[in-house]
């Protein structure tokens, strides 16, 4: 498992999603880049975008950092628009 500080400084690297084509990796934390729409936000396969964004419908404003609740990780992320920062685990 990752420390915090692995987090931070991006330990296990990187990846920029600026499309709408699903990401499939595991991740450990998402960083909003700009006002984005996500279509899908899933932990294990499941979408769980409405567990994190109260209005799934609205942009998430850039600069908002998404982590997984319970020590879990994210699985995959699709946008709708806009671009994010995934933290690889």
């Amino acid at each position: 498992m990752n420390t915090d500080n692995d987090i931070l400084i991006a330990n296990q690297g990187s990846f920029v999603v600026n499309n709408t084509v699903e990401k499939t990796v595991t991740i450990n934390a998402i960083v909003v880049l700009e006002d984005t729409l996500f279509r899908g936000i899933k932990i294990a396969g499941t979408d769980v975008k409405s567990t994190y964004i109260a209005a799934p419908s609205t942009a998430v404003k850039a600069g908002t950092i998404i982590r997984a609740t319970n020590a879990q990780q994210f699985s995959s992320v699709q946008l709708t628009s806009g671009s994010v920062l995934l933290i690889l685990a």
